[in-house]
């Protein structure tokens, strides 16, 4: 046997090997079971593992950005007539929020942490200085009490008013933004807390929220099941609350939207526990996208989620007293607030009933500026981009007894809301590149193997094509003599004979 031949088989041998590995590697799906796996056992929040320090210790920056409704014309709404609001802001603060007192329960299947978040304004990336910017809106403080006599005698409620306009106190109040949002001494409080003790004489949105937490939460690790990675147990010891009308809306469901199982689908939905919101939300595919050259799906709230009971009768659950239902977009959460007359929705009532957007000028949603969103890796789970918006807005009434409120309807007035906002960071952007790189690669091996046996057989089928050349080549070089001995002619006798 020729060296040429020794060639070819060995290259028809390692060919045949090559494709016949790869193609099982491939139908049985070997590498990519195997990452998978491997993905699984180490998306845990289990004591060691690699994302537990990110977990506790988020290294990408948070931002709270707060803009304000300031209303221009309070009198001619007090009329009757509609109010034009402005929006100002953002106020930017940097958002910290290590969890703290970790501790394992019930063989590490299960962990319980705290999560005080703190705020540090950021003058760079604000519209202006939130102790010398003023905003005029509504006196919640004023609106909370007057709902409150609302169950009192009728005779008793017209005294309560003309005690409050002697102490200067008025449906709309003019204050700092610092103050609406960290808190201050309000002169109707401080009259009521000398009554009632009880009753704490400053207010603000944020009051007693810079270093302080939402509670104890008690996560699953993903231990037991990867499924599991992050979802909530236990809030503050309860699996579901008791301010809502239905089992249902009172389940405590999802993640605290910080962590996700890893392998996502598209067709799944997300659900997150808001403790701001007393609820649990869901969120849907939206599209894919693309975070510093990481591809995610973004997710965000589909249109059920505050939709009227009427087209969601899920809904109805939220609905408090049961039957007491605001149309779509706006979820009252007073059951929650202290019986104040909070009402929640997405900026600008983006998505909400167009009845809301038209009871104020100066009102423009959208989209681009007011949807909320989450954007995930869908191998590792990993949030790489977010924006959760909220807008706050108070429920407003005619009381009667209260004669500053004998020309109003219901409304829901907005106040202010705020736009929380993440993107990895980059040295966590590089690493996830890294780690979905090896896993492209690792789980693609068979098809490096399909394809380099693909390659040896063209080299074979080359080798063969040439070798049969060479074989062919003398044969036809002999003919070739063979024919030109036959036709050369011989000499004549006659010149033999000469």
């Amino acid at each position: 046997m020729t060296r040429r031949s020794c060639t070819i088989y060995a290259t028809g041998i390692v060919c045949a090997h090559l494709l016949i590995v790869g193609i099982a590697l491939l139908v049985a799906q070997v590498f990519p079971t195997f990452i998978y796996n491997r993905l699984k056992k180490e998306m845990t929040l289990a004591e060691g593992s690699r994302v537990l320090d990110a977990w506790k210790n988020p290294p990408s920056d948070v931002f709270m950005q707060y803009f304000f409704f300031n209303v221009s014309n309070p009198e001619v709404f007090l009329a009757g007539g509609k109010a034009a609001v402005t929006q100002i802001g953002p106020y930017t603060y940097k958002e910290y929020r290590p969890r703290e007192n970790l501790t394992y329960l019930e063989n590490g299947t299960k962990l319980s942490a705290l999560n005080p978040k703190s705020f540090v304004f950021v003058p760079e990336m604000s519209a202006g200085d939130p102790e010398v910017d003023r905003v005029r809106t509504i006196n919640i403080p004023f609106v909370a009490v007057m709902n409150e006599m609302s169950s009192y005698s009728f005779f008793i409620r017209p005294l309560v008013s003309l005690w409050m306009n002697s102490i200067g106190v008025d449906l709309f109040t003019t204050r700092t933004v610092h103050e609406m949002l960290w808190g201050f001494k309000d002169p109707l409080l401080s009259r009521i807390h000398t009554l009632k003790p009880d009753v704490d004489e400053y207010f603000g949105f944020m009051y007693k929220k810079n270093g302080s937490h939402e509670g104890e939460f008690v996560f699953l690790t993903g231990e037991e099941n990867y499924m599991d990675f992050g979802r909530i147990d236990t809030w503050n010891g309860l699996r579901k609350m008791t301010w809502w009308s239905s089992n249902q809306s009172n389940m405590i469901n999802g993640t605290d939207g910080s962590a996700f199982h890893p392998l996502l689908s598209k067709d799944e939905l997300l659900y997150i526990f808001a403790a701001d919101l007393c609820r649990s939300i869901h969120l849907a595919y939206v599209e894919d996208v693309e975070v510093q050259g990481i591809p995610a799906y973004r997710f965000a709230p589909p249109l059920d989620v505050l939709a009227s009971p009427e087209d969601n009768p899920a809904n109805a659950g939220f609905c408090v007293p049961a039957g007491k239902c605001l149309s779509a977009g706006v979820l009252k959460v007073s059951v929650c607030r202290q019986g104040a007359p909070i009402v929640v929705s997405f900026p600008h009532f983006y998505q909400a009933d167009q009845k809301y957007v038209n009871a104020f000028e100066g009102l423009t949603p959208n989209k681009d500026d007011h949807e909320t969103y989450l954007d995930l890796n869908p191998t590792t789970g990993v949030p790489v981009r977010a924006c959760k918006r909220a807008q706050l807005n108070v429920l407003l009434n005619r009381v009667s007894g209260f004669p500053k409120t004998r020309n109003l309807s219901e409304t829901i007035f907005p106040i202010m809301f705020v736009n929380e906002t993440f993107v990895i960071d980059e040295d966590s952007a590089a690493n996830m590149r890294n780690l979905l790189l090896i896993i492209t690669l690792v789980s693609n091996l068979p098809l490096f193997i399909v394809g380099f046996g693909a390659i040896l057989l063209l080299v074979l089928v080359i080798l063969i094509c040439r070798s049969r050349q060479k074989k062919v080549s003398p044969q036809l070089n002999v003919q070739s003599s063979l024919s030109c001995y036959s036709l050369t002619p011989l000499p004549a006798c006659s010149t033999l004979e000469h």
